[in-house]
């Protein structure tokens, strides 16, 4: 338990210097590189496949021009990690100068794409971007990984399944669209989700004075509903997108 509250100091320490750094400040700038040296040295000879001298090779020079780029370029709204963005953006920055030191072999199709900045560092934005893209959608399918496996537990709480879903998922496309909005109505009011979270199951009484729908069809449809609206009230962002 102290070990896991010091990790998450370290994480909330991090991303303050971050939006410090973001904003301007360069003394937070400054202090979050050098608190994450060893990482920057790390990664760097991790990437070189040997050990980077940070006094000699200018390997470490160009990784810490590549920590400075994740500092600039980091997306915090996307829920990503900062320290795997700037792994990958020092690993890019890493294989871009390799790439400008044995300029003999043109065979990559986006080579014409190269570009010098003012020290000569081979800098190819178009697989920076294509690193970054790929690095994202690796992020966005393990976070929905997460959502589902977290959502499977909590339908399981009110014994539901995904096979249920799928089963009791109504038929046609109109029929979907009105149990999906009956579902938003309950996840909106705090009382019935209250009722939900307490009983497992839908306040069909409440629901009937709500809905212009019958109490036949919230019957026939509650389980449907109801996974619905377990979606709409937790933590799952990555799948409620999927309601439309």
């Amino acid at each position: 338990m102290p070990f896991r509250r010091k990790k998450s100091e370290e994480t909330s320490q991090l991303y303050s210097m971050l939006a410090l750094a973001q904003a301007g400040d360069e003394t937070a700038r400054n202090d979050l590189i050098e608190s994450y040296t060893p990482f920057i040295l790390r990664t760097a000879s991790q990437a070189s496949r040997r050990y980077i001298d940070r006094g000699q090779d200018d390997e470490f020079s160009i990784a810490l021009m590549a920590m400075n780029e994740a500092i600039d370029r980091f997306d915090g709204s996307k829920k990503s990690s900062f320290l795997g963005f700037a792994e990958t953006i020092i690993r890019r920055r890493l294989i871009d100068y390799y790439r400008s030191q044995k300029s003999q072999n043109r065979s990559v199709p986006w080579t014409e794409f190269d570009v010098s900045d003012d020290e000569d560092n081979v800098i190819n934005y178009v697989e920076v971007k294509t690193s970054i893209d790929a690095y994202e959608m690796a992020e966005e399918q393990e976070a929905r990984r997460s959502d589902i496996e977290a959502y499977a537990q909590a339908l399981r709480h009110y014994g539901l399944t995904f096979s249920d879903l799928v089963e009791l998922s109504p038929k046609h496309a109109d029929a979907r669209q009105s149990a999906i909005q009956v579902a938003k109505i309950v996840a909106s009011d705090e009382a019935m989700r209250a009722y939900v979270h307490e009983r497992k199951a839908l306040p069909l009484k409440l629901l009937e004075d709500k809905v212009n729908v019958s109490r036949k069809t919230l019957e026939r449809q509650r389980k449907y509903i109801l996974a619905v609206v377990i979606l709409l009230s937790g933590e799952f962002q990555h799948l409620q997108a999927y309601i439309s």
